[in-house]
């Protein structure tokens, strides 16, 4: 298969508050001895489709992030408004006509993510792209926060923000999305596990 050529800027999401293990940065936790934030990054450069720059959302402790070596950005909207907070940010930012945006929390994802989130997108002419896995009762479910994104988006996902709206869902609900099953032979059953905790952070350096 040829290799399609596109202008894509990765965003990888550590703004969030972690209250689920305990309150700490969890971009910032260990996971095979690097942060999980450069972890996810040095995943995302070694994507099957290059992505033309990567960029952190982050909300608080900006110097460490910042010493990954790529540009940082805070939350447009304050209080910690979640993913899609997130989202907006990224698109306010990014220079390519694409955005792509994983947590930092899921540091086994495929490597060709943003291949076959593209291809998809591309050949159903879609708004956005977005990845879905089977879950520990077998059923494949979308996962919202590892989403190719066109920039023209942008106007729509401030609307619904300004409005209130947080849900990711019902703001993705309101575009053409693709969306890509990554249940094929070959594909990792853990390539979508995430960590919430710092005992789920544990089970997932022992796969």
């Amino acid at each position: 298969m040829n290799t399609p050529q596109a202008a894509i800027t990765g965003l990888i999401l550590a703004g969030g508050r972690g209250s689920r293990m305990g309150g700490i940065d969890k971009g910032l936790q260990n996971f095979r001895g690097l942060p999980l934030a450069l972890q996810t990054l040095m995943r995302l450069q070694l994507q099957s489709l290059p992505l033309q720059e990567v960029l952190i959302n982050a909300n608080r402790n900006l110097s460490a992030y910042e010493s990954l070596g790529v540009p940082v950005w805070p939350d447009s909207i304050d209080g910690y408004a979640g993913p899609l907070a997130g989202f907006l940010t990224g698109l306010e930012r990014c220079e390519t006509p694409l955005l792509l945006t994983v947590p930092c929390d899921t540091p086994l994802f495929p490597l060709d993510l943003v291949e076959r989130l593209y291809l998809a997108m591309t050949e159903q002419d879609a708004d956005m792209a977005m990845a879905a896995a089977p879950e520990t009762d077998g059923a494949v479910r979308p996962q919202p926060v590892f989403c190719l994104l066109k920039i023209d988006l942008l106007e729509s996902l401030v609307k619904f923000t300004q409005g209130g709206g947080r849900k990711i869902d019902a703001w993705t609900g309101q575009h053409r999305c693709a969306i890509v099953p990554f249940d094929l032979p070959g594909d990792s059953a853990q390539a979508f596990a995430n960590a919430n905790t710092l005992a789920e952070l544990q089970q997932l350096e022992s796969l």
